[in-house]
């Protein structure tokens, strides 16, 4: 799927606006929710965990903080210049550059995180078979996107000229066309729609599920009650019911170096 562009009327204090918008925001603080996927990303490595790894994606770092002590090689690519910074502060190997145009060779990664980051490339395609690419054989992708059977939509709206924030009730049941127009920023997938993304790519699936949020803020505000929603969610993922759930979570193994990935020279 590749994205329309959407020209935005930057305004001076509507620049970080712009930003989210666009590129989503990343984890800034280390919660229940990120220790929970952190746990997820481990667990589907298994032995690639301590070996070259890359967070196709990075943000301002923070999983590739508490990916350290597991004793990989980890490197981090973020589009954003001001967020590659930030994440060179505390990590080496971070860089900036694009997920369409990884500045990786062949065969380079045993483990690779994309973290809620492809939806909002300029094109989602060109992305997974970049990650494809760098991946060598018997590696693995962990990928998270948002699910389109999610009752909101987490990123805002775009409405008569301006970014609408906030979780918008039922936006993503709407036509494609008419989810599209109020969220340019943005895709959402369904399960139809990831496996368009791997067809023809030598890939076997190795976990293909829906998770939900951990929903930390308001376990905040809730306390137990909060702790008491979040475990029956969790739980609603081992039922048909996980198709309303917050993210997909897929880990896909790259099973040879087939013609049709088309390797590009480097």
């Amino acid at each position: 799927m590749t994205k329309t562009n959407h020209k935005i009327t930057r305004l001076p204090d509507h620049q970080d606006l712009d930003k989210a918008a666009l590129r989503g925001e990343p984890s800034y603080v280390w919660r229940a929710g990120q220790e929970r996927r952190l746990q997820m990303i481990v667990n589907a490595a298994e032995e690639r965990i301590s070996g070259t790894i890359l967070e196709n994606g990075c943000g301002v770092g923070m999983y590739i903080e508490h990916l350290s002590p597991f004793g990989g090689k980890i490197f981090g690519l973020e589009y954003d210049f001001e967020r590659t910074e930030e994440a060179a502060k505390n990590a080496k190997g971070i860089i900036n550059g694009a997920g369409e145009n990884l500045p990786y060779p062949d065969n380079s990664f045993d483990l690779i995180l994309s973290h809620e980051v492809i939806e909002h490339v300029q094109n989602d395609a060109e992305a997974i078979k970049e990650m494809m690419r760098v991946l060598k054989v018997g590696g693995r992708i962990t990928l998270f996107v948002p699910n389109r059977g999610y009752p909101f939509e987490t990123h805002g709206i775009y409405w008569r000229g301006d970014y609408r924030f906030g979780n918008k009730p039922f936006v993503n049941y709407l036509p494609r066309k008419w989810r599209d127009k109020l969220a340019p920023h943005v895709e959402i997938y369904t399960r139809k729609d990831l496996s368009k993304l791997f067809k023809d790519l030598p890939v076997k699936f190795i976990e293909r599920t829906i998770i939900f949020g951990a929903y930390d803020n308001i376990i905040a505000r809730l306390g137990l009650a909060g702790k008491i929603l979040r475990t029956m969610l969790q739980f609603f993922e081992k039922t048909p019911l996980r198709f309303f759930g917050l993210s997909h979570f897929w880990v896909i193994e790259k099973t040879s170096n087939n013609s049709r990935l088309k390797l590009l020279p480097k």
